[in-house]
């Protein structure tokens, strides 16, 4: 009697710590993944100020520049593209079409020193450049944390679990070719 109670209460020592050990595994898997999602978040908040900063930079512009509609309607295609881009790939080649606006943008802005030296002008394009920068840096921490998810996502025991839970991989954003090519800036220039 006394080896059956002792025996019970082992087994439920046991199943009690497998259920924790469960529990744990299933926990430290739901962070990860709301730390991508966070991480994925504030790379959205960053790209919402980008949109508000190229709409003001498009509006002072136009006073400035009626004449360049080519440059400004390229600037706006680019923003609304980045506007509709969901994936972190379709967000790479919308941030690529940017780039180049901005590219072509700034080189034509050269052309107009009135433009140039307009204060309100200057600061809307740092501005622009700080959240390019920001971007460039949540977008490397979004990656970290999706690297860290799919990686515990594909270790022994989390596998299992993640696939009874429904876990999946995330997609890690990924820079385009055109985006890793260099940039020729006298071909900018020029076609400006």
């Amino acid at each position: 009697m006394v080896l059956e109670i002792v025996a019970g209460f082992v087994l439920l020592l046991v199943v009690v710590l497998l259920v924790a050990y469960v529990v744990n595994i299933y926990n430290q898997l739901v962070s990860l993944r709301e730390r991508a999602e966070q991480a994925r978040q504030n790379i959205d908040v960053l790209l919402k100020q980008r949109q508000d900063e190229l709409t003001k930079l498009i509006d002072a512009a136009k006073e400035f520049m009626d004449q360049e509609e080519r440059v400004l309607t390229q600037l706006t295609d680019a923003r609304e593209q980045a506007a509709a881009a969901e994936t972190p790939a379709e967000q790479a080649a919308a941030d690529q079409q940017i780039r180049q606006a901005l590219t072509n943008f700034e080189a034509r802005a050269e052309a107009y020193p009135e433009l140039r030296s307009q204060e309100n002008m200057l600061q809307f394009q740092e501005r622009i450049s700080e959240i390019e920068s920001q971007i460039a840096d949540r977008r490397e921490l979004y990656n970290e944390s999706v690297t860290h998810l799919n990686t515990r996502i594909d270790q022994f025991p989390y596998v299992i679990l993640a696939q009874q839970f429904g876990f999946e991989e995330k997609e890690l954003f990924r820079a385009t070719e055109a985006e890793k090519a260099d940039v020729d800036v006298g071909a900018a220039f020029d076609s400006a």
